[in-house]
């Protein structure tokens, strides 16, 4: 298997500082499965362009396999598996360029942080569905892209053209991207995993896909294929993506959605209903200014603009990129200068104290401190009450005690997070907040209630006391 990145940006060969892996050099890389082998077969200031060579051993590929695994017989020594591109290839890609994939790079972070001319090439590649397929998962992601049809025998046309296809992408997009990109497209191109997929699967999943699938148009159609046969993983994948908040406008399928066991006539999503109690939260308590703190992508703000009874609307969030996406999503370029004049973005961390964080009736927090790092909590208590001190305060956060009705899930519901608390748990933390900076807080469950763990989400609703202004 074969897979090539070129870029023109100069110089060029910075190309190796980004990917950690030298021109100059060649490296092998011992998998399970086979041998990676990385090498530089253009390295100019002009154009640096870097392969990764597969050399896959069936025999060791054979013991390797699980004991559920569907092939046998011969099938597992006579296949495509030594040139056709496939999970196997993704999985070498993700562990020989693993510091590219994290965006880490200290001798150029500028350049690993910046969008930059790329060229990928794989010369043959499974495409189940056809070169459109390839086109509807890569395109929206801003290739332009190439799909050639490999005939199954040039030697006798009429026979027409095999499930292979030629793929050549062309964009301006972030190295760590790119690589986090093809490591989820590529197996759902093939639309097979030829490896054991264990419970960590949708943890691998969502490390690759965070910063781009939750608003990918295929998102569905991706992490079913991504995930093959695992029906029960992929239950767990497409609710625990629209569990983000920072999806599509679309909703899943009931079925897929993680409240699994709600009645067929009570299921809805739980951002949906995140959104729907928070928002009714504000409108009760009639305030006119709210800022979203950790807005995402903006879904939420997105609403909060749309309600007319909201002077004044702001997000922040810690992630420029998402900063850019919640004001493509609130179509900001595109409003009057009377409409933007209500809504203001910027990005900024909630452990540090920022002005443009003050001065609003209402602050939301919606399934933001659990991605907060427990050392850093007390910065971000300060920072939201006891600094910015908006009248209402309104915090949703995972109830880890309804995990266990997750099917397939182990751990927690994403990676990122750095805890989940239990309802005792999340009771003592709230109720300390508000003592400390002159708060009441009430507490609420959103999403289907289940007699023993409670509701999926808990809500904290703090408001300031009469009086504590200071």
């Amino acid at each position: 298997m074969l897979l090539t990145v070129a870029t023109t940006h100069q110089p060029a060969t910075d190309l190796g500082f980004l990917l950690h892996k030298h021109p100059d050099r060649v490296q092998r890389f011992e998998q399970s499965f086979g041998t990676a082998t990385v090498f530089y077969p253009e390295a100019t200031q002009e154009r640096c362009a870097v392969a990764l060579m597969l050399d896959v051993d069936p025999v060791r590929l054979a013991r390797s396999r699980g004991k559920g695994s569907p092939d046998f017989s011969l099938a597992q020594y006579v296949n495509d598996r030594p040139y056709a591109a496939s999970s196997l290839l993704a999985v070498a890609m993700a562990q020989v360029f693993s510091t590219a994939r994290s965006g880490r790079c200290a001798s150029r972070q500028d350049l690993a942080d910046s969008p930059i001319p790329l060229e990928v090439n794989i010369p043959v590649l499974p495409c189940r569905g056809g070169p459109s397929i390839a086109h509807r998962l890569f395109e929206p992601l801003g290739w332009a892209v190439e799909a050639q049809p490999i005939p199954l025998d040039d030697a006798f046309p009429e026979w027409g053209s095999s499930r292979y296809v030629r793929l050549r992408i062309t964009g301006t997009v972030r190295l760590a991207d790119t690589l986090n990109q093809l490591h989820v497209l590529l197996p759902a191109l093939d639309e097979s995993k030829h490896y054991w997929q264990g419970a960590d699967e949708v943890d691998k999943l969502l490390r690759s896909g965070e910063a781009w699938l939750p608003n990918h148009p295929e998102r569905d159609l991706i992490t079913r294929r991504y995930l093959g046969r695992a029906g029960a993983l992929r239950r767990v994948a497409l609710a625990r993506l629209a569990e983000l908040g920072d999806d599509l406008d679309e909703v899943v399928e009931p079925a897929q959605d993680e409240e699994v066991r709600q009645p067929d006539d009570q299921r809805l999503p739980l951002n949906v209903q995140r959104h729907d109690a928070v928002h009714q939260v504000l409108l009760d308590a009639g305030v006119q200014s709210v800022i979203d703190l950790g807005c995402g992508s903006g879904q939420f703000l997105d609403r909060l603009v749309k309600t007319g009874v909201f002077t004044r609307v702001a997000g922040s969030d810690v992630s420029a990129r998402s900063v850019q996406y919640a004001a493509a999503r609130v179509r900001l370029e595109q409003m009057s200068e009377r409409q933007a004049g209500r809504v203001q973005l910027f990005q900024s961390a909630l452990t540090y104290e920022d002005d443009r964080f003050a001065g609003f009736d209402a602050a939301v927090l919606m399934e933001v401190v659990e991605h907060v790092d427990p050392s850093r909590l007390e910065a971000l208590e300060r920072v939201v009450w006891g600094v910015a001190r908006p009248g209402l305060v309104v915090v949703t956060t995972p109830n880890s005690e309804c995990n266990a009705l997750y099917e397939g899930l182990t751990g927690m519901r994403h990676p990122d997070h750095r805890f989940e608390w239990t309802r005792s748990e999340f009771a003592d933390w709230s109720e300390r907040v508000a003592a400390a900076y002159g708060y009441t807080v009430e507490h609420r469950g959103i999403g289907q209630v289940d007699e023993t763990f409670g509701a999926p989400t808990q809500m904290g609703i703090f408001t300031r006391e009469a009086g504590r202004d200071d």
